[in-house]
């Protein structure tokens, strides 16, 4: 099941309910993931500090998931960093769900940001995909749905948490990019 996780929910419920059960399944999903999604999504370790400390050095921060954006939106609220956000894209924003690259486009062209320098930041082999198909470098952290060494044989820069994030970025010497800068927290 981990392995299905991420490339939408209609590949999903084909996959592991049986196409013949794709729109009601889909419909069933939906009911109940917009009673319960809220009080059954956790952050993954670090990542509010990585985000403050990233949004508060000026990094101009996008999301882009395979979960409708409105769902991403919400949880966002939930934890306060809907301000930290310039841009959420999902399948329902742009058409397309990853690894096309259409959500990692319109968040490039939201922040007016070039490719080459934005890090797609993702914690499954799907993220690594998305990212090469939208031109962008990818780093992959560990914490999500996917093992760790899947992740490892990408043979892509990853990062045992959330946490470095904000380290490895300066180790690196990328700087934010120049633009203004995202609101501190209060």
């Amino acid at each position: 099941m981990r392995a299905a996780v991420g490339h939408g929910l209609e590949q999903l419920i084909a996959r592991w309910v049986g196409p013949q059960y794709l729109d009601a399944g889909v419909r069933l999903f939906r009911e109940r993931y917009a009673e319960v999604f809220g009080s059954l999504t956790a952050p993954l370790p670090g990542v509010d500090a990585a985000l403050q400390t990233l949004a508060g050095t000026g990094y101009l921060l996008a999301l882009a998931s395979n979960k409708p954006a409105r769902f991403s939106r919400a949880i966002l609220h939930q934890y306060g960093w809907d301000r930290l956000f310039r841009c959420v894209e999902g399948p329902d924003t742009v058409g397309k769900t990853k690894p096309d690259p259409a959500m990692l486009r319109a968040c490039l062209e939201a922040l007016g940001s070039p490719a080459n320098k934005t890090l797609y930041v993702g914690d499954m082999p799907l993220d690594a995909v998305s990212g090469r198909n939208a031109g962008l470098d990818v780093v992959l952290v560990c914490g999500g749905s996917a093992a760790e060494v899947d992740l490892r044989a990408l043979g892509l820069p990853l990062l045992r948490g959330f946490s470095a994030l904000p380290a490895f970025l300066n180790d690196r010497g990328w700087p934010a990019f120049p633009g203004p800068r995202s609101p501190r927290p209060s």
